[in-house]
């Protein structure tokens, strides 16, 4: 019998306020794709981090191929044949595709790693241009370059967290493909989702997190969705209740939207039309990078370019309005970059309410600018219980968060505004599924009181949960809407490629 590929034994990691690991093992076997399963804040990014060597444990020991180790940093565990794609990406902005992944891979020149980028994009359906300055690049091709450096590295052990969050379904398709493949190569895989379906389909072993312990150990092919909820969060999710409503007067309307892209790597816009009312939800589903962050730019004003009489909310022209006069109004904006455009890293979580909610009534100012801290950490304080976000309190800073539980917050901040329109941008990316449904709920809440949603998201599960209606953007244009009585994944597939222009002909 072959030794584990990996086999960790009593790892404990503590943090001030916080213990992330406490006494974890698990055993990885060569081939195997193994789950690690649990919900925001349990401990599965820090343990995958101790795996990679960048972060340091306080106890336990790590075995690779049967030998003690101590990984001292990422540079170190490529060197013994492990890799990883963070969920959060580690790119320099300023730098292209194919010199990020020159990075790691210095052995090689950069025309051959741009050679190898382009190899193995064509060979997994994992398109991506290695000129491209990674500042250019949309949250799922930058996961993309994130895929296909581990990929290059010919990993013994590869760790995926959330790989598919914000892939298409034909790319998850093309991406299981590759990922049973290298299993059966004899590479091992670590793989972290909060998608259920996924985990059931790829994995054949599983160990489940829950405030930092291992609650479990099973083959997820011989679970359900809902038996894996309860080994994960001890219950299962709620059931949405959709009721039928009759929506309102349109409270945003683009009309004829042309706006020519900021930079040389961005997607020009074209002919966008484009109505929400109140008490309806919007969706717009499509490959990642054909034009969803140039639209929503100029939807929530940070590109304020628009033809003026392209934009309005009800009757007012707001095509040339910057984002503060939009949210007067009662438009407000939740991004898909969580860290440095949702919210500022190193402030706390009381003053990243500041970042969109100047205004509110629980949070008045006085003469002269000054802010009521204590009121500003009460009303964090509130989010956070009420959207059951993992924190050491308001004055937590933003970084400290796991991706789901900070999410949580900034959606939690603008639901709690009260908006008119809300604009909400891959919502529960990264989400465990008792969160996602939270959310999903906190948006059919909002729309049954009459607010106008419009969710951009590459889940199309999530759009077909949520939706009255559906779009699909692809190259700068958007389809018609379709009723979700009548959409199905096979057409909205077809639609993402453009083909709606060739139907309606």
């Amino acid at each position: 019998m072959s030794f584990p590929r990996l086999q960790l034994t009593g790892i404990t990691k503590a943090y001030p306020g916080v213990v992330a690991n406490s006494d974890v093992s698990l055993t990885v076997m060569p081939g195997e794709i193994h789950a690690v399963l649990g919900e925001n804040g349990a401990g599965k990014s820090t343990l995958m981090k101790i795996i990679y060597g960048s972060v340091k444990p306080d106890a336990g020991q790590v075995r690779i191929n049967g030998q003690d180790i101590q990984i001292r940093n990422p540079k170190e565990a490529r060197a013994n044949g492990i890799s990883m794609v963070f969920q959060h990406f580690n790119l320099f902005d300023t730098m292209t595709v194919a010199e990020n992944v020159w990075l790691g891979l210095t052995r090689n020149s950069l025309e051959q790693v741009t050679a190898a980028i382009v190899g193995k994009a064509n060979e997994y359906g994992l398109d991506i241009d290695p000129a491209r300055p990674v500042h250019t690049l949309s949250v799922g091709e930058m996961q993309r370059v994130e895929i296909i450096r581990a990929l290059l590295t010919r990993p013994e052990l590869l760790i995926l967290d959330e790989p598919t969050s914000v892939l298409t379904p034909q790319a998850v398709e093309k991406l299981f493909v590759v990922l049973k493949k290298l299993s059966s190569e004899g590479c091992s895989i670590l793989y972290i989702s909060h998608k259920l379906h996924e985990i059931r389909e790829l994995c054949t072993a599983c160990t489940v997190l829950r405030g930092g312990k291992v609650t479990g150990v099973c083959n997820p092919q011989q679970e359900s969705n809902a038996s894996l909820s309860r080994l994960m969060i001890g219950a299962e999710p709620p059931l949405l209740e959709r009721a039928a409503k009759h929506a309102g007067s349109a409270v945003m309307h683009v009309k004829g939207l042309n706006l020519a892209r900021e930079d040389q790597f961005g997607v020009d816009l074209e002919g966008i039309h484009l109505h929400v009312r109140s008490g309806e939800v919007v969706g717009i589903a499509g490959v990642s990078g054909n034009g969803q962050k140039e639209l929503l730019y100029a939807l929530s004003g940070e590109d304020d370019r628009a033809p003026r009489g392209s934009i309005h909310m009800g009757e007012v022209d707001v095509s040339r309005m910057h984002p503060g006069r939009r949210r007067k109004m009662g438009l407000h904006f939740v991004p898909e970059e969580r860290l440095g455009r949702g919210a500022v890293p190193t402030l706390s979580l009381a003053h990243n309410l500041l970042l969109t909610r100047t205004e509110s009534i629980s949070m008045p100012r006085f003469a002269g600018g000054w802010i009521r801290v204590r009121q500003l950490e009460a009303h964090a304080r509130r989010l956070i219980a009420e959207y059951k976000v993992k924190a050491n309190g308001p004055l937590a800073v933003a970084r400290s968060l796991s991706g789901g539980n900070l999410q949580k917050f900034i959606v939690g901040r603008e639901i709690d505004a009260n908006p008119k329109l809300l604009i909400v941008s891959q919502p529960t990316w990264g989400v465990d599924v008792g969160a996602a449904a939270q959310i999903r709920g906190e948006i059919l809440a909002l729309r049954d009181a009459g607010c106008a949603v419009l969710v951009v998201s590459e889940e199309l599960d999530e759009l077909f949960e949520v939706c009255d209606r559906l779009h699909v953007i692809a190259r700068g244009k958007l389809s018609p809407s379709v009723p979700i009585a009548e959409a199905t994944v096979e057409k909205i597939g077809e639609w993402m490629s453009g083909l709606w222009e060739m139907q309606d002909a």
